[in-house]
């Protein structure tokens, strides 16, 4: 199933014994946010369990384009039948008449520029979507929901302690930019409250920025611009002061987590799922790129338009504190070097044996 690196991430996946894979024999899994990046991640490591755990999950793909999203999971067709695509989205859900056991609710806009052009959209997809999907786990009596929230919803924390999951900080509704993070607690909201009034076994998951092989070369996002200026030798421009640190995740890491929480995490509870040793500032970030990427030929240069630099989340640290996903057995796996490494040599670049059993560490 696709390139090398992909596969290895899915056979790690495959010994994760922490998740309780037996507990999705013969259920029927819905999947929001299915060609996203973890939606799509997500869905491999099913079908993929489906095939070495003999689990006969069936997966339900929530997308809006079925032929876009056949052309996406081709591999995964070849390989298993197990996967059904539902047409439609959440704002507008269809009529699902298959009795639903597990949603994994990951529909979202995920860009910083679509939050400042679109901000009404991001959020009726966000708080108005959600709230159709837990009426849907309600109808369902499903056995466990599961809503994919941010470290965002921290607000702009000024100091470098570590965050736990109740140390949520100052966020200013009437910036624009912040349509996203304040959707994201009102998404939580929901699934709390679900939780507490009709007995819903759901939670949410803040996932750190979340990259690896599966993000799309030509992707926006500031990792993925880092990577692409290395590959093509140009220099890394830094839109902001490059100051703010936080965490990163590796994508099959977020899946780990994601099914961890799924199955054994607390009703009404929010899970952190971040790998603390990728904790470094955006500069830092950009560094590490250009020399270990850019084999050092790249400069990191900093925009002197100050009007790039409202695109993004006000200064900030994300340091989030993993206890809570640990005690319930989940644990991180890839550095903030692999997390490049591995991207990158899905695209195809060729690193020296040395070079290829870092990242395959």
């Amino acid at each position: 199933m696709q390139n090398k690196v992909f596969r290895e991430d899915l056979d790690q996946l495959m010994t994760c014994d922490y998740i309780p894979w037996d507990k999705l024999c013969d259920k029927t899994v819905l999947v929001t946010g299915a060609t996203g990046l973890i939606g799509y991640n997500l869905i491999s490591g099913l079908v993929y369990a489906n095939i070495h755990k003999k689990l006969n999950i069936h997966i339900l793909a929530l997308v809006r384009d079925i032929d876009k999203a056949k052309d996406k999971f081709a591999e995964q067709m070849k390989d298993s039948d197990s996967i059904s695509f539902v047409l439609g989205t959440v704002e507008n859900l269809p009529d699902i008449q298959e009795k639903i056991d597990y949603i994994i609710h990951g529909a979202c806009p995920t860009a910083s520029a679509y939050f400042i052009e679109h901000p009404v959209e991001t959020i009726k997809t966000s708080v108005l979507g959600t709230n159709n999907m837990l009426e849907l786990a309600k109808n369902n009596n499903v056995e466990g929901f599961i809503y994919l929230s941010s470290m965002e919803v921290y607000g702009s924390p000024k100091n470098e302690d570590l965050l736990s999951e109740e140390d949520l900080g100052y966020l200013n509704p009437l910036n624009v930019r912040n349509c996203y993070p304040e959707s994201k607690r009102m998404s939580e909201s929901l699934v709390a409250s679900y939780a507490r009034e009709y007995g819903i076994r759901s939670m949410s998951i803040r996932l750190a920025q979340t990259f690896g092989p599966g993000v799309e070369y030509g992707d926006k996002r500031v990792f993925a611009e880092f990577a692409r200026c290395a590959m093509e030798k140009k220099d890394i421009v830094l839109l902001t002061d490059g100051k703010s640190k936080r965490c990163y995740l590796y994508t099959m890491d977020a899946v780990s987590a994601i099914l961890t929480v799924l199955l054994k995490g607390e009703a009404g509870q929010a899970y952190n799922a971040a790998n603390p040793e990728t904790y470094c500032s955006v500069k830092e970030m950009a560094e590490m790129v250009a020399k270990e990427i850019g084999n050092g030929e790249i400069k990191v240069v900093i925009s002197q338009n100050e009007e790039d630099g409202k695109k993004f989340p006000p200064f900030h640290f994300y340091k989030l504190n993993i206890v809570k996903s640990k005690k319930i057995g989940w644990m991180p796996y890839r550095r903030l070097q692999d997390l490049y490494r591995r991207m990158v040599v899905s695209y195809g670049k060729d690193f020296t044996a040395d070079e290829c059993q870092m990242a395959n560490r």
